[in-house]
């Protein structure tokens, strides 16, 4: 993506203070969002990152990772898989409890929603210190995938959480905050 391009979808992003407990820096990304030119950036850079890889499944992680989750899907001619937190999900499903920045979650997927011929794209709008795609992955992995990749809109890199992931998953972030 041209660097133009980036610094306007950044400068979209709003910093909410102390959200959602004190001492949180929040990148609110759905301003980046309702702006019909930075949404058309953002989609067209990560389909074309992931355009001609195979992907037949695309996993949001709930819920911001929903948004672009579904875009991503349709336009790559793949499958869009849920990953929601407990209680959302109508069948069967299979669950990974874990500790994130400001407190403990759980995530839950169908257990019959991937198998071991699909290229999955995992994707959420942000990666902080890396708890919830970390949790998600280990789940997902546990489904036997051909292969994954992971993505995020946007990347805290202070935080560094793209450390939890192991070598073997390619992970991309469309942009970066350092120190903001």
């Amino acid at each position: 993506m041209e660097k133009e391009k980036i610094e306007f979808v950044k400068s979209k992003v709003r910093n909410i203070p102390d959200f959602p407990v004190k001492g949180i820096q929040f990148k609110d990304l759905t301003t980046a969002f309702k702006d019909a030119e930075s949404l058309r950036i953002m989609c067209d850079a990560i389909t074309e990152l992931y355009t001609g890889k195979g992907i037949t499944k695309v996993v949001g992680i709930e819920a911001r990772g929903f948004i672009f989750g579904a875009i991503l899907a349709e336009r790559l001619g793949a499958g869009f898989v849920p990953l929601r937190k407990p209680g959302k999900l109508p069948a069967r499903t299979i669950k990974k409890t874990y500790t994130k920045e400001y407190g403990e979650d759980t995530i839950e997927i169908h257990e019959d929603s991937i198998n071991e011929n699909d290229v999955v794209l995992m994707h959420d709008d942000l990666l902080a210190t890396g708890g919830t795609m970390a949790a998600a992955l280990e789940l997902v992995k546990t489904m036997n995938p051909a292969k994954i990749y992971v993505n995020f809109i946007c990347e805290l890199e202070d935080l560094g959480g793209r450390k939890l992931f192991p070598q073997d998953v390619e992970v991309t972030s469309l942009f970066a905050f350092k120190g903001e």
